[in-house]
């Protein structure tokens, strides 16, 4: 015969999944996968939901796609919004979105993995703020996002969740989180939903997080708290790397497996974010040089041009034998360009 619970445990239970958080990451694919996910969950699910996706400065319409196929009202978050439960919060364009307590945070704070919003500061955020109480989920997306943070929910002892990759649109972020951490659950998107239901409802024990003070000096690192260097050298080495958003120097950060980094002024990256942010730099730096080698070119030719008028015939004749070989050395550029490899999710 089954007996009431006590009131003590009534007590407790309530203190495990009232302050219950769900938070999710999606990018490449998430216009799709993130009405289907959430569609699934009830108007009266006894949890906030916070949602970031990857669209940097873009307009975003989706609250309004996820309002028209979810029961839950879903809106872009604002500073300060207290949380409510049975309510989705979007992060909305060009700012991060992070939990501070009951409340939203929102911040104009470094790019982290080349973007703005990120996946990793919230889920970061939820992990220092509500611990074992957040339930975390990486859907479909290109590199890495998500996959730190991820990790950091499942040391505070939160569930971890991740879109099987098979289902998903594009399959690197789903298979970066894998090889991350140990998740709880890697379900299609048709399996997720029941089991998010039945995650809100379950209490969840409090767990120690060995890692906490790491965590706690990276989010102060990314938020430029106190003194950086400082702060860095508590939780990481000097790199060689070069960060390609402000030309800083990178630290890799201790105990992190995919490798990640960070400079002084907030930016991080993974290894594949890494690679593929300098890629793009490469790629502009090779391109951006052709085209000033082309105007080196035509200078030359106008130089030469007036010195034939002028009657300067050996000085004119000098310099188009210097185009001649300047003319192979662009040409030699372009070839570099053309073939220079582009960056992949190869991690």
């Amino acid at each position: 015969m089954d007996t009431a619970p006590t009131p003590q445990e009534t007590h407790q239970h309530h203190l495990q999944t009232g302050n219950r958080l769900l938070v999710i990451g999606a990018s490449l694919g998430g216009v799709a996968a993130l009405p289907a996910l959430l569609s699934g969950l009830p108007r009266d699910l006894p949890c906030p939901v916070l949602v970031v996706m990857h669209i940097d400065a873009h307009r975003s319409e989706l609250p309004a796609l996820l309002n028209a196929r979810c029961a839950m009202p879903a809106t872009h978050a604002r500073d300060g919004d207290v949380l409510q439960p049975g309510h989705i919060y979007v992060a909305p364009p060009d700012q991060h979105m992070m939990v501070d307590g009951p409340v939203v945070v929102l911040t104009r704070a470094a790019k982290e993995h080349h973007t703005r919003p990120a996946i990793d500061p919230l889920f970061r955020s939820a992990a220092l703020s509500r611990g074992a109480n957040v339930i975390g989920v990486v859907l479909t997306g290109m590199l890495s996002d998500g996959s730190a943070g991820l990790r950091a929910i499942k040391d505070a002892g939160g569930a971890a969740l991740v879109q099987h990759p098979d289902d998903a649109l594009e399959p690197a972020m789903p298979r970066a989180a894998l090889r991350a951490v140990d998740v709880d659950h890697c379900l299609p998107l048709d399996e997720l939903s029941a089991k998010l239901k039945e995650l809100v409802a379950a209490p969840r024990p409090l767990h120690p997080w060995a890692q906490r003070r790491q965590a706690e000096i990276e989010q102060d690192v990314f938020l430029r708290r106190g003194d950086s260097v400082e702060n860095l050298t508590a939780i990481a080495d000097p790199s060689p790397y070069v960060c390609p958003d402000c030309k800083g120097g990178l630290w890799s950060l201790k105990n992190a497996f995919p490798p990640r980094f960070r400079c002084h002024t907030g930016h991080a990256y993974g290894l594949d974010t890494l690679e593929h942010s300098q890629s793009e730099f490469t790629d502009d730096s090779l391109w951006t040089a052709t085209r000033a080698v082309q105007e080196k070119m035509m200078l030359m030719q106008s130089v030469a041009d007036i010195r034939r008028q002028l009657g300067d015939y050996a000085q004119a004749d000098q310099i188009e034998g210097e185009l001649q070989t300047v003319h192979q050395l662009l040409q030699t550029l372009k070839d570099i360009a053309v073939a220079m490899p582009g960056s992949a999710a190869r991690f």
